[in-house]
């Protein structure tokens, strides 16, 4: 939920009018919105070199994953992972657009640990692809760009460790 939505939901809920903190507090948003869509759009048109080059690093870092009875191994299993690479970094551009974590934590990370241990997935390989995809995206970007974006990467990689 964005900055706007939490406020403007916490007066309602309150009856009351925002107050001039809450409405500062919006303005700082709005102030960031170019940044926060110039991100998104980096990230969401390089979605592809994105997670090549994540996927690259990481079967680089951990050849055990492509190798015969790893968890990447074969065609199905290697396109199964690299959906999920999408799926991460779709909701990384979620958070960035809303100026808030709460869009990956309700869509991405609620009983993630859980599901991709019933499905016998090293938990710990997840994080280091997360990692990898982060290093990918936050090379596609300037530095004010990146340490902007850096901390959604890292909440998720927080969340699955």
């Amino acid at each position: 939920m964005s900055v706007v939505s939490q406020v403007i939901l916490k007066a309602d809920d309150e009856l009351r009018y925002p107050s001039s903190g809450e409405l500062k507090s919006i303005n700082d948003f709005l102030k960031t919105g170019t940044q926060r869509v110039k991100i998104a759009s980096v990230l969401s048109e390089n979605q592809k070199k994105i997670v090549d080059r994540a996927s690259q690093e990481l079967w680089r870092r951990r050849p055990d994953f492509i190798a015969p009875g790893g968890n990447a191994f074969g065609q199905r299993e290697r396109a199964l992972c690299l959906r999920d690479y999408g799926w991460y970094l779709r909701l990384i551009t979620y958070g960035v657009l809303a100026g808030d974590k709460d869009p990956i934590e309700s869509i991405g990370l609620i009983g993630v640990r859980e599901m991709y241990n019933s499905l016998g997935v090293p938990v710990p390989g997840m994080v280091e692809s997360i990692r990898c995809l982060k290093e990918a995206s936050l090379a596609l970007l300037d530095e004010e760009d990146a340490k902007e974006t850096a901390p959604y990467f890292d909440y998720i990689i927080q969340a699955m460790s």
